[in-house]
């Protein structure tokens, strides 16, 4: 083989080369972006369920007190 051949030879190996590891290291990035995305899912529907939770647990006690204590709405209030 003639040293022209050697080098080109060398020269597409080695960009070849680059060019799977560059192709790995994006699957890679991608792969963990990906994963960040369901993360922040999951975190968003326990935010969401525990909210909830929440608002049954205050409208729950909101009943109570008013059985204890009756509450007027503002609508009844007589104007001025």
């Amino acid at each position: 083989m003639s040293r022209a051949s050697k080098v080109t030879l060398g020269l597409v190996t080695a960009v070849t080369g680059l060019i799977v590891v560059a192709v790995h290291n994006t699957q890679v990035t991608e792969r963990e972006a990906m994963h960040q995305g369901v993360v922040r899912d999951e975190e968003r529907q326990r935010l969401k369920r525990e909210r909830a939770l929440d608002f049954e647990m205050s409208a729950k006690l909101r009943e109570e007190y008013e059985k204890l204590q009756p509450v007027s709405n503002s609508e009844d209030k007589p104007k001025r």
